[in-house]
């Protein structure tokens, strides 16, 4: 019976998995911004602002984050199925109705609004069921598995993407990735449901320790409970530093690697999705071994040197194909690793009777750092047609979220 319920686990995880797989086209936005930027420059249906072109995609990243309270409390109350069927249903309308206007307003609302929401309801109905089905030794690995569906979604929405704009152009192939993204999601909600309230992990394999769990967290802490905690300031804002720097690389990298790459740049995109879903398997189980804040520590450290490195390599202008695509997958790779590793601190430090309320909380600091540095570098690259300056204040900001981690060690 005890082996049946732990398949069961293995089956909601791999839900989850694929719910982030099909969600996780967020992270193909850059494909969609260089079609509306070249209908920009040749007069055609999209008349933006080049200064406009990442707020659909900033507004999404804001709405996706702020949704997760609201979805993490609907999560908490009647279950994962329901918020990933809405959330399914949200993405599906919002896709519809970009794919009827070239407007720039239909496109916030559409993609930012409804689909940022869509995305956030999702995301949040996917990984805490997931996580009630093992013990605190595989949280890291747990998390990094789910969520690393997410981040794995743009290898092929990317080339996916790109082969039905070129063939029926943006707004039908918004339509149609809609309508695939929403059977797939209500598919898959149907997997997601929580273990008994008597249930009780099994010992994970030769009786591992997981080394990441403070001794601070005996119990569940109540949503205005955490927010008492000095803790959850410091992992909002060094989840903001971590998020910012990555989604903002993310919203331009299909452009970046367009001037290197020329129509292959999709694969900077894929590549980088490879690298996202790597560093979330990859530091989930390297923070149930090492601790979570020495493992956050390392990935923001890492990812200061490469911000400060691309930086020197886009001011010479030396980013070679092979270079951008380097820089891509270790980039993805280190914000990846991110995403696994907050959802693993909030449970460690705060419990899962309210996990999905308090994620959410802690989860706008992705959404606030993916709004505030996607519409900076874009607003820096619309006056300097350069990113050198965006991954300079990204690596400043990077140095300084490894110092603040130090805050997070084990107590």
């Amino acid at each position: 019976m005890v082996d049946a319920k732990q398949n069961r686990g293995w089956l909601v995880a791999a839900g989850g998995t694929g719910i982030n797989l099909a969600l996780g086209v967020l992270y193909s936005w850059s494909i969609f911004k260089v079609a509306i930027k070249g209908s920009v420059e040749s007069g055609g249906a999209f008349q933006w602002n080049i200064a406009q072109l990442n707020d659909p995609f900033s507004v999404a990243c804001l709405v996706f984050a702020f949704s997760m309270i609201l979805a993490g409390r609907i999560q908490d109350r009647w279950g994962p199925r329901l918020t990933a069927l809405l959330g399914g249903l949200l993405v599906g309308t919002g896709f519809l109705l970009v794919s009827r206007s070239a407007a720039y307003g239909v496109w916030v609302l559409g993609f930012g609004v409804l689909a940022g929401m869509g995305i956030g309801f999702g995301y949040s109905a996917a990984t805490p069921p997931a996580l009630k089905w093992f013990p605190p030794a595989r949280t890291g690995l747990i998390a990094g598995l789910v969520v690393s569906g997410f981040g794995l979604a743009s290898v092929y929405i990317a080339p996916l993407s790109r082969h039905l704009i070129g063939r029926f152009g943006l707004q039908t192939a918004m339509a149609i990735l809609g309508a695939a993204f929403f059977a797939v999601v209500s598919a898959l909600s149907l997997l997601l449901v929580n273990p008994p309230r008597d249930f009780v992990p099994a010992a994970a394999p030769g009786g591992a320790v997981a080394a990441a769990r403070p001794a601070a967290a005996r119990r569940d802490l109540t949503p205005s409970q955490m927010l008492r905690t000095p803790a959850a300031y410091v992992l909002w804002g060094t989840f903001f530093i971590g998020a910012g720097a990555g989604l903002m690389v993310i919203g331009f990298i299909g452009e970046m690697a367009k001037q290197a790459l020329g129509e292959a740049a999709f694969l900077a995109v894929a590549i980088m999705a490879v690298g996202n879903a790597g560093g979330r398997i990859a530091a989930g189980v390297a923070s149930d071994r090492l601790g979570r804040q020495p493992a956050l520590m390392i990935l923001l450290g890492a990812q200061a040197v490469l911000m400060f490195l691309a930086a020197l390599l886009t001011g010479a202008g030396s980013a070679s194909a092979p270079v951008c695509l380097l820089l891509a997958t270790l980039i993805g790779f280190n914000y990846g690793g991110n995403l696994s590793l907050f959802p693993s601190f909030t449970k460690d430090r705060y419990g899962l009777r309210h996990f999905g309320m308090n994620y959410g909380i802690i989860f706008t600091a992705w959404g606030v750092g993916g709004f505030a540095m996607s519409r900076l570098s874009q607003m820096l690259y619309a006056s300097s047609h350069s990113y050198t300056t965006s991954f300079l204040i990204a690596g400043g900001l990077l140095v300084a979220g490894c110092l603040l981690s130090l805050a997070l060690r084990r107590d």
